[in-house]
């Protein structure tokens, strides 16, 4: 592939990843009594209404929402959809730190475990030394902020959470040379709000006629859901699903950068160590490959 392709698909991931890591200071604007499950659902569905509108303003996409495979598509929702729920249940039973670590820190693994042992594909050390360098970093973020030991439970389902991320994205990689990316950004994210609508039936919704949080609950959709995960389809059209899957460790960097700088929340040696790690991980993942196993 083209180099300046591939560092456009590395920026649009990056990118992304910072808007994701604009989710938890977003939430801290929202009512206390929210339910975290409904936040989860509610933007997954604003998600979908942005991305199909956009698709829906491209005749090439238009078109393309009719000829996508639909196996595919919903794989993709199915797994999406059950990592936002897994992901908002697990870090109230794990704690916020130690919960998030664990999904976006798992990720990469289970993205590289599928390349090495179905696609035949090992990482180069470069990568794979890249690769524990910022999930070391993510742990150490995580622990500079952790409230106390984690649940069996909380650990199974941000485990679960990390698993669907990397099906979600290994899922759309292999869709992505068949179709606009903004296309099957819409149709998997429409298939992921339909998963978690019965969700929004049976759980409160009074807070969202609080003073501001449904202007949030739309950033938190159009900004953090649908204009990022836009950007990530698109850059897995162009670097591999296990790359783009570490290099989204850029998310954790952000948030505590927001929470150090907006929110107020103390700095540590710690954190700031866990930070450096991350980035020096990323830049080592960004500049190496894979190769095919023997």
């Amino acid at each position: 592939m083209d180099s300046r392709a591939r560092l456009a698909g590395l920026a649009a991931i990056i990118a992304a990843a910072m808007l994701w890591g604009t989710t938890g200071t977003l939430q801290t604007l929202l009512p206390p009594d929210r339910a975290p499950l409904a936040v989860g659902a509610l933007r997954l569905l604003v998600g979908a209404c942005g991305l199909l509108a956009l698709a829906a303003a491209q005749p090439a996409c238009r078109r393309a929402l009719r000829t996508l495979p639909l196996a595919g598509i919903v794989f993709a929702g199915a797994a999406i959809g059950l990592y936002n729920l897994l992901f908002f249940w697990g870090v109230t039973e794990a704690g916020v730190g130690i919960g998030t670590a664990i999904t976006i820190g798992s990720a990469p693994f289970w993205a590289t475990a599928y390349e090495v042992f179905v696609l035949r594909r090992l990482p180069t050390p470069l990568r794979a030394g890249g690769l524990v360098l910022s999930v070391a970093g993510v742990a150490l973020l995580a622990g500079s902020d952790a409230r106390g030991a984690a649940s069996v439970l909380g650990i199974a389902l941000t485990l679960g959470a990390g698993a669907c991320y990397a099906a979600y994205s290994l899922a759309t990689s292999r869709m992505g040379h068949r179709a606009p990316s903004t296309a099957i950004a819409a149709a998997t994210f429409t298939m992921a709000a339909l998963f978690a609508l019965p969700v929004l039936f049976v759980l409160p919704l009074a807070w969202l006629a609080a003073p501001g949080a449904a202007l949030t609950i739309g950033a938190l959709g159009l900004g953090a859901t649908g204009f990022a995960y836009a950007l990530y389809t698109w850059g897995l059209t162009r670097v591999a699903a296990s790359t783009a899957v570490t290099l989204a460790l850029a998310e954790p960097v952000t948030a505590w950068l927001l929470a150090t700088f907006l929110v107020g929340e103390p700095v540590s040696a710690q954190g700031v160590a866990g930070a450096l790690l991350v980035l020096a991980g990323l830049a080592v993942v960004a500049l190496s490959g894979t190769r095919r196993a023997a």
